[in-house]
């Protein structure tokens, strides 16, 4: 089947609002785990998620950091207006440029609001008795799904990292139904997050203790980290009838050379995406390194990974092997003095993708009518059905604070 040609009415099921999880456990490894393997269900916690791991395996995590992204301005009438971050709209060659950015940055957002803000600019000022900020927000542009707005703040030498820490809040993602609290700036974050940048929490990390990497440790289980900056698309449902007329949402991806490496080492073991977001920049790689293979004269920008790509020629009919592709993909990052692939994806994972990297994926349960559930299909086809009965009739919890699953992708026929 061509991706293109599904229908996403058949990727639903019926997912009651008591099933969601509007908080975290109280300790994250406590969340249940159900484990898929060979069509058999089992179920634990993630507190014994290393025992159902395979010998030399390696997980592969993503350590971005959610940033502050939602900033409530008061209107001089009185009224709110609410500025969400989406993503830079500004041309930039790294993430990390823009979240150090001084005095003043251009954001794509989405505004709640907007209506009634007709022109002018907003201010919003805050002081903790030793340092006085003042964010000034003003709108530049309306696009068809979203605004540019420009920030400029004093003190200048501040980083817009810094400045939407102490003015903006987590962003909550929408089907939780309340405000954030001050223990969401720290459950909703992983313990190894790193880097900023992501709107939305790669949720499978959640459950990750120091308890669960010391057992990783202890079994010589490898362990990585990529970063990918998780957009709001995220969230965003499918609303087209036929996949074809979806837009699938890129987001930034930043891997080593030594983590491309260390894949490498490990493409003939289990490798293990912690997450979807893991899972997609691994398996981007491959396609990119199919790229340099086919052009070697690739720039930078003819390796972004758009949604169709691999669906389509001359990816579709290739058949390089996974380490020949990561090879070729280091020699083109050699060759070119980059030692990051720091680039965008769009790739979009659904029923029909053949995975080239990754023999094992750590997810959350995704919602009805979405891409990450389509890509739950793909890994393991109609078993996704089995699964999510299981856990709807044994009381997992749902979406991003719930519960999560194990799921070996099933061989390919």
């Amino acid at each position: 089947m061509n991706p293109k040609d599904i229908t996403i009415a058949s990727y639903t099921y019926l997912l009651p609002d008591e099933k969601i999880a509007a908080f975290p456990l109280a300790n994250r490894d406590a969340s249940k785990l159900l484990v898929y393997k060979n069509n058999i269900i089992q179920q634990d916690t993630y507190q014994s998620i290393a025992a159902y791991l395979p010998e030399n395996s390696l997980l592969i995590f993503n350590n971005t950091k959610v940033i502050p992204a939602r900033i409530l301005f008061k209107k001089p009438t009185g009224g709110t207006i609410e500025i969400f971050c989406l993503e830079p709209s500004e041309a930039i060659s790294e993430y990390s440029s823009v979240m150090n950015k001084k005095e003043r940055v251009r954001w794509k957002c989405m505004i709640g609001g907007a209506g009634k803000w007709k022109e002018g600019s907003l201010v919003k000022k805050l002081s903790d008795g030793l340092l006085s900020t003042e964010l000034t927000v003003t709108l530049l542009k309306k696009l068809p799904d979203a605004y540019i707005v420009e920030f400029e703040w004093q003190p200048a030498h501040l980083s817009f990292a810094e400045v939407i820490m102490q003015m903006g809040d987590i962003p909550l993602p929408p089907y939780i139904k309340r405000k954030p609290e001050e223990a969401d700036k720290e459950r909703y974050q992983t313990i190894y997050a790193a880097y900023d940048g992501s709107v939305a929490a790669p949720t499978a990390g959640l459950h990750f203790t120091k308890e669960i990497f010391a057992l990783l440790e202890a079994k010589n289980t490898a362990t990585d980290f990529i970063t990918l900056h998780v957009g709001a698309g995220t969230f965003k449902p499918v609303k087209a009838s036929i996949l074809q007329h979806h837009e699938m949402h890129a987001e930034w991806m930043d891997v080593t050379t030594d983590t491309i490496k260390n894949i490498i080492a490990n493409i003939d073991n289990n490798i293990t995406a912690v997450g979807t977001t893991s899972l997609r920049t691994i398996e981007s790689l491959y396609w990119m390194g199919v790229k340099t293979i086919l052009f070697p004269e690739s720039t930078l920008k003819d390796l972004v990974i758009h949604q169709w790509d691999v669906y389509e020629e001359p990816l579709l009919s290739t058949r390089f092997l996974s380490k020949d592709a990561l090879l070729s993909l280091l020699h083109w990052m050699n060759k070119h003095a980059c030692e990051s692939m720091i680039a965008t994806t769009q790739l979009l994972i659904a029923p029909g993708y053949h995975f080239k990297i990754v023999k094992a994926v750590i997810t959350n349960f995704h919602q009805p009518q979405s891409t990450l559930l389509l890509l739950v299909a793909a890994a393991i086809g109609e078993g996704w059905r089995k699964i999510y009965d299981y856990a709807l009739k044994n009381d997992f919890r749902f979406l991003s604070y719930g519960d999560g699953c194990l799921l070996f992708i099933s061989p390919m026929p």
